[in-house]
């Protein structure tokens, strides 16, 4: 049995059936999207799926001419093993450009799905009209590049690297084209020439004042400058050393896979409708990730914090994943959570910043205000994590947690008042008796 039930965001399926396309556009209309498994039934019994590489292949060909608007770029289909046996795995995002119907039934309450419950239900022509009404249409696909005479050297070579190549149809099938054959604005961000450029600036001080470095990385291919903003912060991100009474702890001034994702996604999710690319600027206490977009683009907080991926730009995801920038859908900010956690992330209506203060920072407060010995004498008697976090003079949460209460716990030092509940809002800690 698998450990998870049908809800109203898994689906079963023990075979791949004639309603696969049913499911995915009920996802699709569904704010949070969703995912479904081929190999297990309707109690979770795991079957298994037979011939797995040709029913992947299926599921890609059925969706991507089956269903309307282009759902490229929202699904991906993936290889998991339950219990040893071969089960696919589609996850689906949030659409942007709802309704998505079936094509043959057309934009109708035959064509149209959504989900309720644990079951996919037709919508009626009033949610239809409705849904239509407020359909994002100044999507980048739609958009007509100012400039036509557009050339893709370098994107044929970054495919060349991966082993893909790019046909003749390769504008078409990348969906680089307007619906009446222009280069649209994604084909513009890819070129190998345009008028975009990422900044990375690098200031002496905790401010704008000592303005240190100003790097621009673009006028061309929107790949290359995500491997040249990638390539610079793996520079700049310097190991720093934590001198402690018993050993050597060395880590970068950021999580490198942490800080990776989110340049990753600061680019591809970016609100390239504003004219506005992400900027990226280094202080000496920290490093600042801004995009435009914010909350005019994620709309709900509450479900973009909980996973739920309605990715912004699809058609860039798409090339994204293909060059091996992207892996899964929202697993990139399930990175950043588990290092920074949700107070890394500022959010205003039309712009999103993530902040990661370096770990030379708060190892630098620590060693100077506290050692792991002056911690434990400290709780000799229970204190709270705040009142710890206070004694040692740092404020972020999330890296107090990960750098300096976990090993302590983890290596017996310290121990918690209440063991049986770790998440108690009246936890403490005390150092362990000898």
């Amino acid at each position: 049995m698998i450990n998870i039930a049908e809800s109203h965001r898994i689906e079963f399926k023990q075979i791949l059936t004639d309603t696969l396309e049913k499911e995915v556009v009920a996802f699709l209309n569904y704010r949070e999207g969703g995912v479904i498994y081929i190999g297990v039934d309707n109690n979770g019994t795991v079957f298994g799926c037979k011939n797995p590489d040709d029913v992947q292949l299926k599921i890609k060909d059925r969706l991507k001419n089956n269903i309307a608007p282009s759902c490229l770029g929202l699904f991906e289909v993936i290889l998991e093993k339950i219990e040893s046996k071969d089960i696919v795995k589609i996850i689906v995002a949030s659409g942007r450009e709802m309704p998505y119907y079936i094509k043959k039934q057309g934009m109708s309450s035959r064509g149209c799905f959504v989900r309720i419950g644990s079951s996919s239900e037709p919508m009626n022509e009033m949610m239809i009209e409705d849904l239509f009404a407020r359909r994002v249409k100044n999507s980048l696909s739609k958009i007509k590049s100012h400039r036509q005479d557009l050339s893709f050297e370098q994107l044929k070579i970054y495919y060349d690297e991966k082993g893909l190549k790019l046909n003749d149809k390769f504008a078409s099938n990348l969906e680089l084209l307007t619906e009446d054959g222009y280069y649209n604005y994604v084909a513009y961000l890819l070129a190998d020439t345009n008028g975009i450029s990422v900044k990375v600036a690098k200031y002496g001080g905790v401010d704008k004042v000592d303005l240190v470095e100003n790097n621009e990385y673009g006028y061309g291919s929107l790949i290359k400058a995500t491997h040249k903003v990638l390539d610079k912060l793996d520079i700049e991100n310097k190991t720093a050393a934590k001198i402690t009474s018993k050993t050597r702890i060395e880590k970068p001034l950021w999580h490198k896979v942490a800080l990776r994702e989110a340049v990753i996604n600061a680019i591809v999710h970016n609100d390239y409708t504003t004219e506005n690319p992400p900027v990226f600027e280094i202080y000496r206490d920290r490093i600042e990730i801004t995009s435009s977009g914010g909350l005019s683009t994620i709309k709900n907080l509450e479900d973009f914090f909980g996973g739920y991926s309605k990715p912004i730009n699809r058609e860039l995801m798409r090339v994204y994943k293909d060059m091996g920038l992207v892996e899964h859908l929202g697993s990139g900010l399930a990175r950043i959570l588990k290092v920074y956690g949700k107070e890394s992330f500022s959010v205003s209506q039309n712009f999103m910043k993530n902040i990661f203060y370096s770990s030379d920072q708060a190892s630098d407060q620590a060693s100077d205000q506290a050692s792991d010995q002056a911690i434990l004498m400290f709780c000799k008697e229970p204190k709270s994590m705040s009142e710890i976090m206070q004694f040692v003079g740092m404020s972020h949460k999330t890296y107090f947690r990960n750098t300096v209460l976990r090993p302590l716990l983890e290596g017996g030092l310290l121990v918690p008042t209440i063991a049986d509940n770790p998440k108690s809002p009246k936890q403490k800690y005390i150092m362990k008796k000898l």
